[in-house]
């Protein structure tokens, strides 16, 4: 079996290299995590907030060493890597204060003075399937709400992040957590497929792409289990013509540009009103061009490179059959030296319905372009993709942005402000970008059995 490599994209230099676990070795985890469960479920919630808490401490107290291989091991700048692992911190600390409230049971009062409840327990063990975007915050996410509801949990990492997969679980080991209550495993996608199989996995869920998002959901539907998925994104940020456009602009250069282009929810389709097109467009290029080349680890980089050397060549074909296509290069669109996951930041107008950069996700430093002539095209345009993830809309008019937020097909909508993620906010979308919500009191609730007790 193929070791499975840990490769830094910025130079392409080898860091680490692991054997995948063995068939024995990880029978034993599994069925370490499912003894884990019994004893875990039993913990009250006061001790379980005092573990989470202890990890949102060992994250803050480490998290230049945590930033240092989220950067070396997927080509984040540091400051952002930093960032990153203090989100981490924060959602720990929310799940923590808030757990025993989500979970309280729910009286309910019947006709005829008969009563009931509605009580929530944890499910066993879930699997999580994660992706190297953002290696330590899309895993936890998944395992702050999921640990405080009293389950365990199995982490499947991508296969270019196995430091970051072993650097999250120390984390929990640190903190005091069990053994057995968060393991990571080091495994293909194929051995995933098995594990979704065994009788000891209760339930899985997954951010990544559609086809991975699709094998996954069709492996626990065939086995009757609860899946979630977060998958891709092609984000419209609207600009209306009474918009704010500094501030539009600037938000849009970050929208855009954050872990390089190479997020669910950046904002991909940039759509603005005819009247302030021209002068968004000029801004918007001139912005991008301030922003510093560098290398990860450096502190004064605005960006560095992409996570692979074959995600940068994937990204370019999709602009260069886009450009045959007749879509027009206004900023950047070179060609990425071979093996190399260097690129330039690019913007595409002029955009045919049927080229790729039209209707499908460019997952990198891409921004495509589009002129609308009114409020109800804007609208149009946004909904004129497979994905649902989320929206930015840009507008001084209260009712534009009400109307705009109604009608747009997404599973959130932020008004004149860049769509991220937040610990109080359920996370998730409709269409091809998946289904359950992450975050929030919903986030908590999607891996335990909501039980109906009635008081006879």
């Amino acid at each position: 079996m193929s070791k499975i490599k840990s490769i830094d994209p910025f130079n392409g230099k080898l860091l680490k290299e692991y054997n995948p676990l063995t068939e024995s070795e990880l029978e034993a985890k599994v069925a370490t995590a499912s003894d884990a469960f019994f004893n875990w479920r039993k913990t009250t919630l006061s001790e379980r907030s005092k573990q989470m808490k202890n990890a949102a401490e060992v994250l803050r107290k480490n998290k230049t060493h945590y930033a240092k291989i989220i950067s070396l091991e997927m080509g984040k700048v540091i400051r952002e890597a930093i960032s990153e692992v203090e989100k981490c911190a924060w959602v720990c600390d929310y799940y923590a204060e808030n757990a025993t409230d989500f979970l309280k049971e729910e009286q309910i009062v019947l006709p005829e003075e008969k009563k009931a409840k509605v009580i929530f327990q944890p499910l066993g063990t879930i699997l999580a399937v994660m992706p190297w975007n953002f290696p330590f915050w899309q895993v936890f996410r998944f395992a702050a709400p999921t640990l405080m509801a009293g389950n365990v949990g199995l982490l499947k990492h991508a296969s270019n992040v196995p430091e970051c997969a072993l650097a999250i679980e120390e984390v929990f080991t640190k903190a005091g957590f069990p053994k057995g209550v968060f393991q990571s495993l080091l495994i293909d996608s194929t051995t995933t497929q098995k594990i979704i199989a065994d009788d000891r996995i209760q339930a899985v869920t997954l951010t990544g792409s559609e086809k991975a998002g699709a094998a996954v959901a069709s492996a626990a539907g065939k086995h009757i289990k609860k899946s979630l998925l977060e998958l891709g994104g092609s984000d419209p940020f609207i600009v209306l013509k009474d918009a704010d456009l500094e501030i539009a602009v600037e938000t849009a250069v970050k929208a855009r540009m954050i872990n390089f282009g190479q997020s669910c929810i950046a904002a991909k389709r940039f759509i603005v009103e005819e009247p302030v097109y021209e002068e968004f467009l000029k801004r918007f290029k001139e912005k991008i061009q301030n922003l510093k080349f560098g290398e990860p680890l450096s502190e004064d980089s605005d960006f560095a490179c992409m996570a692979r050397a074959d995600l940068a060549e994937e990204l370019y074909g999709q602009i260069s059959k886009s450009v045959k296509m007749g879509a027009r290069v206004y900023l950047g669109g070179e060609k990425p030296k071979s093996g190399s996951a260097q690129f330039s930041p690019t913007i595409l107008t002029d955009i045919p319905v049927d080229s790729p950069a039209f209707s499908e996700e460019l997952f990198g430093p891409v921004a495509i372009v589009f002129k609308a002539v009114d409020l109800e095209e804007t609208i149009q345009l946004a909904n004129a993709t497979e994905f649902g993830l989320g929206a930015s809309v840009w507008t001084k008019d209260p009712i534009k942005a009400e109307i705009a937020a109604a009608n747009i097909e997404s599973g959130a909508v932020f008004i004149n402000s860049m769509v991220a993620s937040n610990p109080h906010l359920p996370f998730g979308g409709i269409k091809k970008s998946g289904y359950g919500r992450e975050l929030s009191r919903y986030g908590i609730l999607e891996f335990v059995n909501t039980k109906t007790v009635y008081l006879g």
